[in-house]
């Protein structure tokens, strides 16, 4: 695998580059210069950081002629949504395994059903354990199957983020900045990983630093573990030589369970809406920027200037009513 052919064979999916905004009332609150790259506005089916893995999953689907897409998560999964929106612009038949039971579709499942997938549910299971199963059944209706990984996180929807170093650097250039650390939310360990091995193959010189909001079941590998096979994955097949990777992955936020909204992300979501008038979600970006919030308070990246990745999420938003009021 070719780095640079590769990003040549992506599906356009995303409206590139993402914008970044200033923090200011933010910076000015916490004594630190405060950035924030908005791949919620990424343009394709209500935005978010997926859509960056998609351009180069469903690349190598068309590539294989696969007529057929399929992908898991839980119910109000932003990767399941950002797929779904992704096969229709493409043209390719969808299926989604989603964790629980038949729901009313509101939040990201309405836009699952607008796009047009086709929901199977797969009870306690959101991370895809039925996927080949599923992908036998329709095999034998003459389908062409292209299975995505929970999270779109494997070495091939890892480059998206790669090459999102690349296009981090060229904006900072024409902005006159230079950011020295990069924070987000870290869960299915692709964006981690992509990050880091971007971060070295541009010389970006940056701090990497993902705030975990998912503890793995017991037996199943943990985030970091996903992140190392990732990132040796792409080495391997590059040809890349790199130091032992740097992962830094913050666990400190995870107490709740995974998609359960508590006074840690509502005060995120408050926070930077009346602050900056920014939305957050309520699993992902909530959560990592409400334990960004507290390390902010304890006094980490004081007058260090971070940038903050936004990586989407907020139709979930209008399925946690009961949560949020």
């Amino acid at each position: 695998m070719d780095l640079r052919l590769k990003k040549e064979r992506k599906a356009s999916l995303g409206i590139l580059p993402t914008p970044i905004m200033p923090l200011k009332r933010l910076s000015r609150r916490y004594h630190c210069e405060m950035w924030m790259k908005r791949d919620d506005l990424i343009g394709m089916g209500m935005g978010g950081n997926k859509t960056r893995k998609l351009e180069y999953l469903l690349g190598e689907a068309l590539e294989k002629r696969c007529d057929t897409v399929i992908t898991a998560g839980a119910v109000q999964s932003n990767h399941c949504r950002q797929t779904a929106a992704a096969c229709a612009r493409l043209g390719l038949e969808c299926h989604l395994l989603l964790g629980g039971c038949e729901q009313p579709a509101q939040g990201n499942l309405l836009l699952d059903h607008l796009f047009g997938a086709k929901i199977h549910w797969a009870g306690s299971s959101r991370k895809g354990e039925d996927m080949e199963l599923l992908a036998e059944n329709l095999k034998k209706q003459g389908r062409k199957i292209y299975l995505i990984p929970y999270g779109g996180s494997d070495a091939v929807g890892a480059l998206g983020f790669v090459y999102a170093v690349e296009e981090l650097l060229i904006q900072e250039k024409q902005m006159n900045i230079q950011t020295d650390a990069i924070l987000f939310a870290s869960s299915s360990g692709g964006t981690q990983a992509g990050l880091v091995v971007g971060n070295q193959f541009y010389r970006a010189g940056k701090q990497v630093y993902g705030i975990g909001i998912d503890k793995s079941p017991t037996g199943e590998p943990d985030t970091r573990e996903k992140i190392e096979e990732i990132v040796a994955t792409i080495t391997d097949q590059s040809g890349l030589s790199m130091p032992e990777p740097d992962i830094q992955l913050n666990g400190d936020f995870m107490d709740r369970p995974y998609a359960e909204c508590g006074e840690l992300e509502k005060h995120a979501m408050t926070v930077f809406a009346r602050e900056e008038g920014v939305v957050l979600d309520p699993v992902y970006t909530g959560r990592a920027f409400g334990g960004l919030l507290r390390l902010l308070e304890a006094g980490m990246f004081r007058n260090r200037k971070i940038l903050l990745w936004h990586t989407g999420g907020a139709p979930a938003i209008f399925a946690y009513h009961s949560q949020l009021t």
